[in-house]
C-alpha cells in the first residue's frame, strides 16, 4: 500500500501585487492503512511567492495541484521522511515495543 496525501485547507491572500486569490499555505495530511494498522501525519507548509507566469487562481486549483505544491515546498527529503515516519508508525502498531496499563 502507499501513503495517501490529502489537503485539509488552503490559506489565501486576496491580493498580492497584480494577482488575486493567491494561495499561500497548504494544510496537508498523509496517511496509510495496512489492515487494522494506520499511520498518519499532518502539517502546513507555506508556499513560495506566487509567480505570475505560472499562477493558478484559488478557484482553479485542484487537489492534485495543491498536493504537488505542498510536496515541492516540503522537498523530496522531507516527503521521504514523512512517509518513512508513517511506515514506522504502522510497524510499531503491528509489533509494539512499548506498553501502557496496569497488570490487574
Amino acid at each position: 500500500m502507499a501513503v495517501t496525501w490529502d489537503v485539509v485547507a488552503l490559506d489565501s491572500t486576496k491580493t498580492v501585487g497584480s494577482l488575486s486569490d493567491v494561495i499561500t499555505t497548504v494544510h496537508w495530511t498523509a496517511s496509510e492503512t495496512d489492515g487494522d494498522h494506520t499511520g498518519s501525519s499532518y502539517g502546513a507548509i507555506t508556499l513560495a511567492a506566487a509567480d505570475s507566469s505560472s499562477f493558478t487562481a484559488y478557484a482553479s486549483v485542484s487537489k492534485e495541484n495543491a498536493i504537488a505544491w505542498a510536496k515541492a515546498a516540503l522537498g523530496s527529503d522531507q516527503v521521504a521522511n514523512i512517509e518513512a515516519s508513517i511506515a514506522a508508525q504502522i510497524t510499531e502498531s503491528k509489533t509494539p515495543t512499548k506498553t501502557s496499563g496496569v497488570p490487574w
